[in-house]
């Protein structure tokens, strides 16, 4: 606990001065202002993080988090869950779609057994297991909260770590069967929408199955009871392994004045969880897409944020923000090597 303390201590505000000097550099360009739309945002963004107009991502790094989920046994989903581990070996063997992407914006991917059900026999894994799964959260918590808060500081340290070797872009991803299910138990407890505005297919489940995951969501959250407004309670009472390292990503990372790209459904709940933990987070936070997953929607107004694709993904792994990462190589670049007007020779007004 001690160390999540400190790290949410240690998350600051953005540098608004920076941020001005840097929307004056993008104001005066070779462009009409504001004509570069998000690209600009971005920049200005970082600008505030780093406290610096020019920023480089040319050091990205994306996070695989995995972990598996005991209300898998209820059925709401299609696969079973020892796809988790199959799907780890083929993200350490560079064959899942997170992957192909990962290697066309020229990121590395690192994988994490932060709750896998089976152990992990391969080079490349990065073991930090707190326990074997999740419980059931339909029989109780899903985990402790001693084990919550355990699964937060994996994702500190782990981020830390690798922002300390040069890591300047972080993207967060994840594997875990079943896991839209306590995303959307997640987004439910903090806000006032109906299971059935929020509850999405996931992997692509059936109208019975559906009916299925929104009822088992629904008794899970009458029995569990969690406080909306204390973060470590819905992570522990409701929520993943993986989520809870994913959330410890992101709030190491804020710490650390770090850009973060956030994924689909089950990276937006990992971003709640840290704003409820604390709410400057979202400085540091750059969301890629809008999923089709339903509660994905409400979970970015939470958070105060407009993702820049929409491209009707539903995969996870991480894919959107892997994705987004060349946007936000894109947006350092434009400030740092458009002409302005005055160096061009380019009379904007007579």
């Amino acid at each position: 606990m001690k160390l999540l303390e400190q790290t949410i201590a240690e998350i600051e505000g953005l540098n608004e001065e920076k941020m001005a000097e840097a929307q004056e550099r993008l104001d005066g360009l070779t462009k009409p202002p504001g004509s570069l739309g998000k690209l600009e945002e971005i920049a200005v963004k970082l600008a505030g993080m780093k406290g610096e107009v020019f920023t480089e991502v040319d050091q990205k790094v994306h996070i695989v988090m995995a972990g598996d989920h005991g209300v898998v046994e209820e059925g709401v989903s299609t696969c079973p869950s020892d796809v988790t581990t199959q799907m780890v070996y083929n993200f350490l063997n560079g064959g899942a779609a997170v992957n192909v992407l990962a290697r066309q914006v020229g990121a590395e991917v690192k994988v994490v057994d932060i709750g896998v059900e089976n152990e992990i026999e391969a080079d490349g894994i990065i073991s930090r297991k707190v326990k074997a799964g999740t419980d059931n959260f339909l029989n109780g918590p899903a985990m402790s909260r001693a084990e919550a808060v355990s699964s937060i500081e994996v994702g500190i340290e782990l981020v830390q770590e690798l922002i300390a070797d040069g890591a300047n872009l972080i993207g967060t991803g994840e594997m875990g069967i079943g896991n839209t299910t306590p995303s959307s138990a997640i987004i439910a407890t903090v806000t006032d929408l109906s299971l059935d505005q929020l509850v999405g297919r996931g992997t692509g489940i059936d109208d019975q199955r559906l009916a299925k995951k929104k009822e088992v969501i629904a008794q899970a959250l009458e029995l569990n009871q969690p406080d909306s407004d204390d973060g470590i309670d819905i992570l522990a009472k409701v929520g993943g392994l993986e989520i809870g390292g994913l959330t410890g990503v992101i709030l190491g990372a804020a710490a650390k004045k770090t850009p973060v790209m956030v994924d689909g459904l089950i990276s937006a709940a990992a971003a709640v969880i840290a704003h409820r933990l604390e709410p400057k987070v979202s400085n540091y936070l750059i969301p890629s897409h809008r999923s089709v997953e339903p509660g994905h929607i409400r979970m970015h107004e939470i958070l105060g944020l407009e993702p820049m694709l929409e491209m009707d993904m539903r995969l996870g792994e991480g894919t959107g923000a892997v994705l987004g990462m060349e946007l936000v190589e894109a947006a350092t670049r434009i400030i740092s090597q458009m002409a302005t007007l005055e160096e061009a020779g380019v009379i904007a007004n007579k």
